[in-house]
């Protein structure tokens, strides 16, 4: 990561921070939801990350793409799940689809070979999930 990328994020975290102290019911809310959302339940929490991870891919969320396949590789993601899955969202939004799933698996491959992504601010929470929850007392 370049210094220009880190104080980017630098810069993006520290407004996260401030808009969680100047808004803590929204942003909190959210976070309450995304851990509701993404827990293992009658689905698995892995799928349904792969499936944020397909829509992210969907709509063109870089920061929502590195952190959904972060978080699906946290909960033990096969390589062979993974392109399942990127397979649907490429089937679905044909030539950019494809561009958009390559941006997954390069942060997958970053994720499993122990290297850290080239950005890596996560979506809406610059944090993962984990992180989060432990910062909050896990509420």
């Amino acid at each position: 990561m370049t210094e220009e990328q880190k104080e980017i994020r630098s810069d993006a975290e520290s407004l996260f921070q401030e808009l969680r102290r100047l808004s803590p019911k929204v942003t909190g809310g959210l976070l309450r939801m995304r851990q509701e959302a993404y827990r293992d339940g009658v689905v698995s929490a892995k799928y349904k990350l792969l499936t944020a991870m397909s829509v992210s891919i969907a709509i063109r969320c870089e920061p929502c793409i590195r952190a959904y396949v972060q978080m699906a590789v946290e909960k033990g993601i096969t390589l062979d799940e993974l392109i399942e899955f990127l397979e649907v969202a490429m089937t679905m939004q044909g030539c950019p689809g494809e561009e958009w799933a390559l941006k997954a698996y390069a942060v997958y491959k970053d994720c499993t070979s122990c290297r850290p992504t080239s950005d890596a601010s996560t979506c809406c929470e610059h944090q993962s999930m984990s992180q989060n929850k432990n910062a909050e007392g896990g509420s």
